[in-house]
């Protein structure tokens, strides 16, 4: 272990998650560190990510009522390679924290065995699969909520899924939702169902820093955003926004491909050449397309010239980027794999690395950890777990009790501490990275963190604020809480 990283005057965070066939299917079975990689100068660790998890509960049965649990996740669209880490992260969990197993080492989506909470046994009735349209993710939850007859669900994954699905969840309040890995900002800021809870960041929390980052150590003056066009990019791309113009950046140029976009020629050709960066919210399947079209268009990527948001470093993503962007830097999506706390590497090798052999397509569990999906999906179902622990497993009375011992919750998570706001959102420390070349393949080294960033994001949202889109937020300059307040962090490697 070693090292330590040291970030100047800047605010830092992370960035994250947002198809599209219509089928419905059930489940229920550079060779050194780049220059600008702030390696040089010993730091203290940052406070984040205290003692290692609690050890695995033992196995555990139970002969009460079950407790029926439907999971959503992606397994087509833009996201669909991401669907056995975000079951990854469920199973996890469950197994972790209420004595379940996984059913298949190999394969998370199998789901689990066992477990329970009090006497009432943990029932997988179904994992549905949707492709990141809202449409779909209805039908699923329709699926396993009405046909199925699940208490609880867990997920979605994408953002436009979430919107609907917290809506869906303000309909039925006899019934509890909590968040799988999707990031948009509208589902719990404007919807406010009492009944879904988010314990992961939305999408603009997760890119705070970024922007006071670009502008007073990258000395950006002006920038180009290019974003997925719909309510995760708009978050994603309001974050960073609302970041970079607070510290006096100009924002001069917007573009926003439609979703599972195949071919970004156009859009490429639409990049100023008279900007000092872009930040670039292209996710899923369509990041790698983006970036060649880029090449084609532009030429040779210089890495010092981009910030991406989280899927520039996701664990079975980013490896496929390349040389072609080492020095970029990423938002983390509240995670950060190499952060070196008893709690962070416990997670990922005495966690995520113990109840899984393999978690497809990319392999390595242990890497995965970290992956936006798997940790979504992960505290999320913890917390699902801690809340059905206050009251013993008892979801009787339309679960208003269960609701409100959710509310209460608190994580002492792998990558921080997280607690949730008056809308049932998650409040939590989110980090920077950097790309570069280790071994003569691309690495990421988390550079700092921004301890406890809320959704209002320092007063610039609220529930009668627009919602993030083409045009919001303006470009503004003005005081955020977390400028020049980042804390640096020691890392493994």
């Amino acid at each position: 272990m070693r090292a330590v990283v040291l970030a100047g005057m800047l605010s830092v965070v992370v960035a994250g998650c947002g198809g599209s066939k219509d089928k419905s299917t059930s489940d229920t079975t550079a060779a050194a560190a780049p220059a600008a990689a702030d390696t040089t100068a010993a730091a203290a660790p940052a406070a984040t990510g205290g003692q290692p998890i609690q050890k695995a509960v033992a196995p555990r049965t139970g002969t009460g009522t079950p407790i029926k649990v439907g999971v959503l996740s992606d397994c087509q669209g833009a996201f669909g390679t991401f669907d056995n880490q975000d079951l990854a992260g469920v199973v996890a969990a469950f197994s972790q924290f209420a004595g379940a197993k996984p059913k298949n080492p190999n394969k998370p989506r199998d789901g689990w065995t066992g477990g329970a909470i009090g006497n009432h046994p943990l029932k997988l009735v179904g994992v549905g699969c949707s492709n990141d349209q809202a449409d779909t993710a209805i039908k699923e939850t329709r699926r396993l909520m009405e046909q199925l007859n699940a208490d609880v669900m867990i997920g979605p994954l994408s953002g436009d899924e979430s919107i609907a699905v917290a809506n869906y969840a303000k309909q039925h309040p006899d019934k509890t939702f909590v968040d799988g890995a999707a990031g948009a900002q509208d589902t719990t800021l404007k919807v406010q169902a009492p009944n879904f809870f988010r314990f992961n960041g939305d999408g603009a929390q997760w890119n705070a820093g970024l922007g006071d980052l670009a502008v007073n150590k990258l000395h950006w003056k002006t920038a180009a955003v290019i974003s997925d066009d719909y309510s995760f990019g708009w978050t994603s791309t309001a974050g960073f926004i609302a970041d970079f113009c607070a510290a006096g950046g100009q924002v001069t140029k917007r573009i926003f491909p439609p979703l599972n976009t195949t071919d970004y020629s156009s859009f490429a050709q639409q990049i100023p050449d008279n900007v000092d960066g872009y930040f670039v919210a292209v996710g899923g399947a369509g990041l790698i397309p983006f970036l060649k079209a880029y090449e084609q268009a532009k030429g040779p990527i210089d890495g010092k010239k981009f910030i991406g948001n989280l899927f520039w470093g996701t664990p079975g993503q980013f490896e496929q980027l390349g040389p072609r962007v080492a020095g970029a830097y990423v938002g983390g999506a509240g995670t950060a794999g190499d952060l070196d706390t008893p709690a962070a590497q416990d997670y990922a090798n005495n966690i995520i690395g113990k109840w899984f052999k393999k978690i497809p397509p990319a392999g390595d569990p242990a890497s995965q950890a970290a992956s936006t999906f798997t940790y979504g999906y992960y505290v999320n179902t913890w917390g699902l777990v801690k809340g059905l622990e206050a009251v013993k497993g008892d979801i009787s009375g339309g679960q208003k009790k269960l609701q409100e011992a959710l509310a209460k919750v608190t994580l002492p998570a792998p990558y921080g501490e997280i607690t949730l706001d008056q809308n049932r959102q998650a409040v939590l420390d989110v980090f920077y990275q950097q790309l570069y070349m280790k071994d003569g393949k691309l690495a990421v080294k988390t550079i700092a963190s921004i301890p406890k960033v809320d959704q209002t994001f320092g007063g610039l949202f609220n529930a009668s604020t627009p919602a993030p889109g083409r045009n919001f937020p303006k470009c503004e300059k003005k005081a955020l809480p977390w400028q020049g307040k980042e804390q640096a962090v020691k890392v493994v490697g």
